[in-house]
């Protein structure tokens, strides 16, 4: 638990969170305790996509369900963009918070910025495209995304040492059943894939000629298992039917629910992702990861591979040539040291909360 080093905090403050994607619930689990632990009140509503809900859930999260996704075209994206903020807009005028905190919900921002809400985004990617009046008041950014020279209306950035993950994977304890509840065995080699994000507006479809190309290397070897992590049943359906050699004799496993996504890494070899979030994860806790993600390449990520924690798979023949096939040391204890990125990103809050107090007083 973090020390509460503000002495001076306002009881009872209304924090709202909004979890928008999988990958948030797992990220502000610990920042919730903490504020909790602070004495703020902190309240949260989800959006029903992907795996938003069955992880919050797991997590032990209180929420009120509030809009779902819209699919992959355009047309939809937009609807479900102003209806969610619709919906929201009740929500915000039922709670009265005092402050609205995200990793980038396009909808809570729009909502917040028209009704007079402030607003904090967290970011760790600096290519995500706003809409219009999606931009946050406040933004705290992981500190590789500096070198960008972000600028922000007002000069209210700031930024967390670390990347996202170290937020939360210190906390991690392994599952020691979780491979025998998966049906692996210990003689098998594993490799986690998680295949791009085929719905999101930065998709290249080279990442899934990377991922095809892929998958024919690793069928062609015996005792390999592939965990394959589909972003939705749309895409498991369309690789179980366009593509059944991969699951022949139960090579290729799609988990049937949720998993946490950190005990998957663990007991893997090495991962495969098309994504950011698992290969920032798989190098924050040391698994071997290679990324086919073809969009444009963030801070994060690029330091990774600077550093020789991540790296990047460009072309079909990297595949074969990079991608090393290999059996890691499992044996070895996980770090579980404490890290700057979830005080720092506290601090930062409070920080925020102070200001934005002092200048709705003297508006008064």
């Amino acid at each position: 638990m973090i020390e509460n080093s503000q002495k001076n905090v306002i009881p009872r403050i209304k924090i709202w969170i909004d979890l928008d994607n999988t990958p948030h619930v797992p990220f502000f689990t610990p920042i919730v305790r903490e504020l909790e632990h602070h004495g703020y009140k902190v309240i949260i509503t989800a959006r029903d996509a992907f795996q938003v809900f069955e992880l919050a859930d797991a997590k032990g999260l209180s929420y009120v369900k509030i809009g779902r996704h819209y699919g992959r075209h355009l047309a939809f994206k937009i609807f479900g963009l102003v209806w969610r903020s619709v919906q929201l807009s009740d929500f915000l005028l039922h709670h009265r918070p005092s402050i609205a905190l995200s990793h980038g919900s396009r909808s809570l921002n729009i909502v917040c910025n028209l009704l007079g809400l402030p607003t904090v985004a967290l970011s760790d990617y600096e290519h995500s495209r706003p809409t219009p009046l999606s931009s946050p008041r406040w933004l705290i950014a992981a500190y590789p995304l500096i070198a960008e020279g972000l600028s922000h209306k007002g000069g209210r950035i700031r930024y967390y040492r670390g990347i996202k993950e170290d937020v939360y994977v210190s906390e991690f304890k392994p599952n020691p059943s979780f491979s025998e509840r998966l049906g692996l065995r210990q003689e098998d080699m594993i490799v986690t894939v998680r295949p791009p994000a085929d719905e999101a507006h930065y998709h290249n479809p080279e990442s899934e000629i990377l991922l095809a190309e892929l998958m024919k290397r690793i069928i062609q070897i015996q005792d390999i298992r592939v965990i394959l992590l589909p972003r939705n049943r749309r895409q498991a359906h369309a690789f179980r039917t366009g593509h059944p050699e991969w699951f022949v004799n139960s090579r290729t496993i799609v988990p049937p629910h949720a998993l946490d996504g950190l005990d998957v890494l663990w007991v893997s070899d090495l991962v495969v992702s098309g994504g950011g979030t698992m290969n920032r994860e798989a190098a924050a806790i040391g698994v071997p990861v290679y990324t086919i993600f073809r969009g444009k390449i963030g801070a994060v990520d690029r330091m990774l591979e600077r550093e020789g924690r991540l790296t990047m798979i460009r072309s079909a023949e990297e595949v074969w040539n990079k991608i090393r096939l290999v059996r890691r040391e499992k044996n070895k204890s996980l770090d579980n040291q404490p890290r700057p990125a979830l005080q720092d990103i506290i601090n930062h809050i409070e920080d925020i909360i102070r200001i934005e107090l002092r200048r709705l007083h003297k508006s008064r």
